[in-house]
């Protein structure tokens, strides 16, 4: 009776199968066939071969038949219960259910009902216990959770008695059998790291998830067509028609008659800092951590390419992620991953992830070229919610347009974009080449919903972060998370900082080994202390054990001395002060940029000079819409970037750009002189780093601006009073690291200033130092201002201790993934909410400005007719880009972002569109005014969006 159950058995039903009834059997075998291509087209080498490791060289017949076995938990009562015209046919054949009501039949799901299944039977075909241990939690977890033991217990009837465990077991008989598999043979497989187990695991709901495309695999109900053969057409069409592949074929990397590697890539000679990352990289003798420290403007991208590139060949990757700090940097990021690809391997898929992907022009060309097919749903393909709430997180929407950027203009030339499958939800990360805001890699380090589909994008690859120096100590605690699975799963990293802080030097190389060497404690004696700038330190493991190579190189450009003068502020710090100061530096010529530490004061600031100097004053923070902000960005760029780019704007006789942090990353521009509100002193020197950045003839400059000087506002000294600055440097920075970076500020003034980049690890690590700094008579605020510090890093580091995937005290304790996702993180329905999981503060809210019309119905904000519902912004893809671009996210305040929450939604005429469906709509009236949370919130073409004190 037992082989009766493989003809009637059902896996699909007639609306999941396309329109026919697919057999389990049909589904399981066509999920073994599709597992056969993704180890065969798709998987880098490395992963091959540690899986061939622990199984003495049958990885692929390993991988294959978890494949085929994911789903063999639908052979109980529980699922076949659950569509009445099918469960008929079952029953008939002698299966039935009695006394199993519908409630326990939802309350055993085939997931850990196929888990129970192999832990029963494998061991009686001669798997030992090892093998059933670590194999069971890949079945048991392929709906995304994976359970612990405990929740294994066997229901009785709702899985099946009588003749159902003969059965049940006739399934997994004969998918080894159509395998060709040696079931017992396959009993002695070793135990992979967790970290490679939970690849395994992503990568068997990737199998599964191609499997279920009713659209490749259609219902099959006829038992007599189904079989091995038949499985392995159909996924041989549907892969080729879906164009998957893996990444960069191995030849193309590191060509051995090229000793510089950055040349041959980039076409300039290496720089020395450049040659030492390169040199350490291939010394390296396995994967590691490679962290390059170098002033900015030194060439660490180009450097960690070459390094990515060297470390791919030695150890089998076969592409690479580029995690950036935030959207603003991923776009241009992703250009230059492109620029570096076409040199590589032009035919290699490359991705752009975050959250407004689908609006960056260059991605929108590229995914033109493509053809879809409904990629995109709101719910995955077992009618599971996006728990990253993110939908589609290349921003490709349901009809497979590519919304929100001008798509007329020709595809560039080099890497394609990766293929239509890639662009569903949740598989972002699978593409081979990917870019995209660290927070796609954060993610990994959480108990979240289809995590493991991270780690399968994530392995095989070599995973670069840039600007790691930005992350606070809450978003750490899941970079060193991250870090640790990363490790175990044998992928090399690379980090780049121009002011790494020691102490997260030797955090990021103590994450690094717990994780390769599965143990909290770890030795790090060793751990050398650069002793230049740049360096490039190595973190690796020799015979089990922690080692180190460090390697310091001289700057290409010589270091530069810095004058350091403290602005005279008075109490109120007026913005009036600031303009002064400006207008004294720059008011015969000049370019000057003034970074404030508030959006508000950085506007007040501007209202001062640009009353003064006009058109030459530019403003830029981050409450301008999507679209402006981009716009003034460039224009910036362009005006004051490196000096003998083709097709660049002259450099103008004088500008003024007040900006916000959004000066300190990724903002290549050179000014002569600085005025800077004061900050953490790491934060300090990246705004000091565009201070006569670039090389130039020294008639570029005015006399009186040829020597670099930063001028410190923001800061009111008065004797040997402490210190005080504005209450919004305090909101944002804290009064510890505000001291100790104006004690080292004033030591400047005092003397002779700063050497740059000479003096910046030695002013990074005073900074973030313990040695007492400053006049005795600050002693007791400093004492003060630590220990509140303290309190605070300490409470921030527990509160992201709640939602890590495993953390550090549980290393080497498990062996397996049971019970990975106990207690995890719950399903995240937006945007914002998975932002605040690795994301400390106040959570803000993004919202689409728009008009209401005086006739009726919306305007966006320029005044272009949006229709009564909003209904034109979904038909016009003119309009769809005004729109999107209009986009901005609010002040942090909580107050608004519950009045934001509560009574903000998409326009009605939204409901088309994945992405405007799920954002909501800010609407001002004809004075671009609106009230929100107490507050007045007014959107000023010069100014951004300017928000009002609450009122009382």
């Amino acid at each position: 009776m037992e082989s009766s159950a493989l003809g009637v058995v059902w896996g699909k039903s007639a609306e999941k199968g396309g329109g026919l009834m697919h057999l389990l059997l049909g589904h399981l075998l066509d999920t073994a066939a599709v597992g056969e291509l993704v180890w065969d087209r798709y998987l880098a080498p490395v992963i091959r071969k540690r899986l061939d490791v622990v199984s003495d060289g049958q990885g692929r017949e390993l991988f294959a038949l978890v494949c085929g076995l994911h789903d063999v938990g639908k052979a109980t009562p529980a699922f076949q219960m659950k569509d009445d015209g099918l469960a008929v046919r079952v029953r008939a054949a002698g299966f039935d259910w009695k006394g199993v009501s519908p409630q326990q039949g939802r309350r055993w799901h085939h997931a850990r009902a196929g888990a129970v299944i192999l832990r029963g039977y494998l061991p009686q075909v001669g798997w030992n216990r090892q093998a059933c241990n670590w194999v069971w939690p890949l079945v048991a977890g392929h709906h995304g959770r994976i359970p612990g033991r405990d929740r294994l217990v066997n229901p009785g009837v709702a899985h099946g008695v009588g003749p159902w465990p003969q059965a049940q077991q006739a399934f997994v008989d004969r998918v080894a059998a159509d395998l060709g598999v040696d079931l017992p043979g396959l009993g002695d497989a070793r135990t992979p790291s967790r970290g490679d187990q939970l690849t395994l695991s992503g990568l068997i709901i990737m199998a599964d998830w191609i499997a279920s495309d009713h659209t490749h695999f259609g219902g099959i109900p006829d038992p007599a067509k189904i079989s091995m053969t038949a499985a392995r057409d159909r996924a041989e069409k549907a892969w080729e028609e879906l164009g998957l592949r893996g990444g960069w074929r191995r030849a193309n990397l590191v060509p051995v008659n090229q000793s510089d590697l950055v040349r041959h890539r980039f076409g300039k000679a290496a720089r020395a800092a450049q040659s030492a990352s390169v040199d350490l990289a291939r010394n390296m003798p396995e994967a590691g951590l490679l962290i390059l420290e170098a002033p900015m403007g030194e060439g660490k991208t180009e450097a960690a390419f070459a390094a990515a590139e060297v470390l791919a060949a030695k150890v089998g990757a076969d592409g690479i992620y580029v995690g950036m700090p935030t959207q603003a940097t991923s776009d241009p990021m992703f250009d230059r991953v492109r620029a570096w690809l076409a040199a590589v391997d032009p035919e290699v898929p490359i991705g752009l992830l975050h959250g407004r992907a689908r609006f960056n022009p260059t991605w929108a060309a590229l995914r033109s070229q493509i053809s879809f097919a409904g990629v995109h749903d709101d719910l995955d393909d077992f009618g599971l919610t996006d728990d990253y709430g993110m939908g589609d997180a290349f921003g490709v929407d349901d009809e497979g347009r590519v919304g929100g950027a001008t798509r007329s203009e020709a595809p560039p030339a080099g890497p394609v974009a990766a293929a239509e499958w890639f662009l569903g939800a949740k598989r972002g990360l699978l593409a081979p080449v990917t870019v995209g805001t660290v927070d796609q890699l954060l993610h990994a380090a959480t108990r979240t919903k289809h995590v493991m589909l991270r780690h399968a994008g994530l392995a095989g690859r070599v995973v670069i972060l840039d600007e790691v120096h930005a992350y606070d100590v809450y978003m750490a605690q899941f970079l060193f998370e991250a870090l640790r699975w990363l490790a175990d799963s044998g992928v090399p990293v690379i980090v780049l900082s121009a002011t790494l802080p020691p102490a997260l030097r030797e955090q990021l190389a103590r994450a690094y080994l717990q994780g390769a060497l599965q143990r909290r404690d770890v030795d790090l004696a060793a751990l050398p202390t650069p002793d230049g700038y740049p360096s490039t330190t190595g973190v690796f493991t020799r015979d089990g054990e922690p080692d180190f190579a460090g390697v310091s190189a001289q700057p290409w450009r010589p270091s530069t001395p810095v004058n350091v003068r403290i602005l005279d502020e008075d109490d109120a710090f007026d913005p009036r002060t600031v303009a002064a100061a400006v207008t004294r530096a720059v008011g015969d010529g000049g370019c000057a940029l003034v970074v404030c530490n508030t959006v508000r004061r950085a506007q007040d600031v501007y209202a001062e000079l640009a009353a003064a100097f006009g058109v030459d004053v530019v403003l830029l923070h981050s409450r301008f819409t999507a679209t402006e902000r981009a716009r003034r960005t460039a224009e910036v760029v362009d005006r004051l970037g490196p000096p003998g780019r083709e097709g660049a704007a002259p450099r103008p006789k004088r500008l003024i750009v007040v900006a916000t942090q959004v000066a300190e990353q990724s903002f290549d521009v050179d000014v002569d002189v600085l005025i800077t509100d004061l900050a953490p002193i790491d934060l300090l020197l990246q705004r000091v780093g565009r201070l006569h950045r670039h090389e130039r003839p020294s008639f570029d400059r005015l006399a009186n601006l040829r020597r670099p000087e930063v001028l410190v506002s923001g800061l009111r000294l008065t004797g040997e009073d402490v210190p005080r600055y504005p209450g919004g440097s305090r909101a944002v920075y804290g009064d510890h690291l505000l001291l100790r970076a104006a004690a080292l500020v004033v030591d400047a003034a005092d003397g002779p200033g700063w050497s740059i980049p000479a003096d910046v690890p030695r002013l990074v690590a005073t900074g973030y130092g313990e040695a007492p700094l400053g006049p005795s008579g600050w002693s007791e605020a400093f004492a003060v201002a630590r220990t509140a510090w303290e309190v605070d890093e300490e409470r921030r580091r527990v509160n992201a201790s709640a939602f890590l995937l495993g953390g550090e005290d549980r290393l080497g304790l498990l062996s397996t993934l049971a019970g990975l996702h106990d207690n995890g993180t719950a399903a995240l329905e937006t945007e914002e909410r998975v932002a605040a999981v690795v994301r400390d503060g106040d959570e803000s809210i993004e919202v689409v400005l728009v008009r209401r019309a005086p006739a009726g119905g919306y305007l966006t904000l320029s005044g272009r007719r949006l229709g009564p519902i909003g209904e034109v912004a979904v038909s016009d893809d003119a309009v769809l880009e005004e729109v999107v671009g209009s986009v901005i996210r609010l002040p942090a305040v909580p107050e608004l972002t519950a009045a934001a929450r509560a009574t903000l939604t998409p326009l009605p005429g939204w409901a088309g569109d994945p992405w405007l469906r799920r954002t909501r709509a800010l609407i001002l009236d004809d004075q671009h005014t609106a009230t929100l949370g107490g507050r007045d919130l007014r959107y000023d073409n010069n100014l951004g969006l300017v928000v009002s004190t609450p009122r009382r």
